[in-house]
């Protein structure tokens, strides 16, 4: 008889961050992984370090990517380089919540498949970063905006905090992508997510997505505790 991890179905709608600086290590955990996820957060850890060949390669094993890129620059820029990236195949982009960013990456993407997220506010982020920073706005506020911004921009999603996750599914409406990465379950530990919630919370609140790591990716037994948050999430 099969074990409990062995015996694991992938929910697409949880996505594992791939946070790690060599893609060796990234293709280990995928392969510890194997059927049991299906999606994969490629970041800027690995970008540096052979990571755009590497969400080529989890494509040609028919999983879905999610490229976080998080592109902030210029329009030009921004536009030709949403233009590059919707060749490859994958899944989701983000980029930066500001209107010219988010308008150039639709534009570049084209009639391509890929979904362009906008960055609303960092999940790491409080209020009091947000003063520090400059901003009068306290993140739900700055959130809100985002979230406007990006549907008229022409963004498929946005990333959202799973405390905003309810917000951004009332504004988007029930086809809007909602991201939201800070997921922890309660038996693991926050780390440095300021504003995190339960995978069974966020879903709750409005999410389509979750992203959810370090209690995958770092527990002893990864495949194990991916079938946890995948039961959480079926029992919803």
């Amino acid at each position: 008889m099969a074990d409990a991890a062995t015996a694991v179905k992938a929910d697409s709608r949880l996505i594992i961050p791939l946070d790690l600086p060599t893609v060796a290590e990234a293709r280990a955990i995928v392969a510890t992984l194997g059927d049991a996820v299906s999606f994969y957060k490629v970041g800027l850890e690995l970008f540096a370090t052979g990571g755009m060949d590497f969400a080529r390669e989890l494509k040609g094993q028919g999983k879905q990517v999610f490229l976080d890129w998080k592109l902030h620059d210029i329009g030009t820029t921004v536009e030709r380089s949403a233009a590059v990236l919707a060749g490859s195949g994958c899944d989701f982009l983000t980029v930066h919540g500001e209107p010219q960013v988010m308008t150039s990456a639709v534009k570049g993407r084209g009639a391509s498949n890929l979904k362009v997220l906008a960055v609303t506010v960092l999940t790491s982020l409080s209020d009091a970063d947000l003063v520090e920073m400059g901003y009068a706005e306290s993140a739900k506020s700055l959130v809100e905006r985002r979230i406007r911004q990006a549907l008229e921009a022409g963004c498929d999603g946005v990333i959202a905090s799973p405390h905003e996750a309810a917000l951004a599914r009332e504004i988007g409406g029930k086809d809007f992508l909602v991201v939201t990465p800070g997921v922890r379950p309660d038996w693991s530990a926050k780390n440095d997510q300021a504003r995190a919630a339960t995978p069974a919370d966020a879903l709750r609140a409005g999410a389509s997505h979750i992203v959810c790591g370090r209690p995958i990716t770092a527990a002893e037994d990864p495949k194990a505790a991916a079938g946890r948050v995948i039961a959480e999430m079926a029992g919803l």
